[in-house]
């Protein structure tokens, strides 16, 4: 991916992460969504500085990778949390807010604790290499609760359309993102190959969250038929 595009595509993704909070606003569900809006916030300053780090360092730069790769570790824990947020509305009924949020900590320290072991034998850039191990374990994390958040969708037949399309683009960040750090560690010759999908995919999550905010009405609800197909 040339320097060019690799601009054109920080730019889109901003307009777009910026759009999604446009839009929360503008429906009146930036309080209700906080941490989703949050993380989109968050994403709007780290593409607004790997854009800078970019123009003034080039794309194959160490400086451009170091804080990529920092500030998605800061990203992927905060869409974590905004994850969580979606538990807590699924399980809104139950008043179990103080059991995810202990177990959402207890969890993210976990992950962090074992992303250090994995890397504590290393001595070179230790802190990259921390960064980069903690955002992909996050994100094959993310992709389970996602999942199991799915399971719970479908058990507990929850309607409301919009819930529905967060939870659904999330998985399929989390999946296409967690696919993409473990080719990339598969096979090592295609780390560059496969890096330049990342903000190719991180602009279609904002995308399909500003369509769901701006379309899509807060009281919607689906026919639980529709929630999942079952085999004849």
């Amino acid at each position: 991916m040339s320097g060019l595009a690799a601009f054109v595509i920080l730019s889109v993704g901003t307009l777009l992460e910026a759009l999604v909070v446009v839009c929360a606003v503008r429906r009146k569900l930036f309080r209700r969504y906080f941490f989703l809006n949050l993380y989109m916030i968050l994403c709007a300053f780290a593409s607004l500085g790997r854009w800078q780090v970019l123009k003034q360092e080039g794309l194959k730069s160490l400086s451009y990778r170091y804080f990529y790769f920092y500030s998605d570790a800061v990203l992927t824990i905060a869409l974590f949390f905004g994850l969580i947020s979606l538990y807590m509305f699924v399980f809104e009924e139950m008043k179990l807010e103080r059991y995810f949020r202990l177990g959402a900590v207890v969890l993210l320290a976990g992950t962090c604790w074992f992303s250090y072991a994995v890397v504590s034998q290393s001595s070179h850039k230790m802190l990259t290499y921390f960064a980069f191990e903690l955002s992909q374990n996050l994100y094959f994390v993310g992709l389970v609760l996602t999942y199991v958040l799915w399971a719970a969708i479908l058990k507990l037949r929850e309607t409301r359309t919009l819930l529905v399309q967060l939870v659904l683009s999330l998985g399929v960040f989390f999946g296409a993102s967690a696919a993409t750090y473990s080719v990339s560690n598969l096979h090592p010759t295609l780390f560059s190959y496969v890096h330049n999908l990342m903000p190719i995919m991180g602009c279609l999550l904002p995308l399909s969250w500003a369509y769901a905010f701006w379309r899509v009405p807060d009281d919607a609800r689906l026919t639980p038929a529709r929630l999942a197909v079952v085999p004849r």
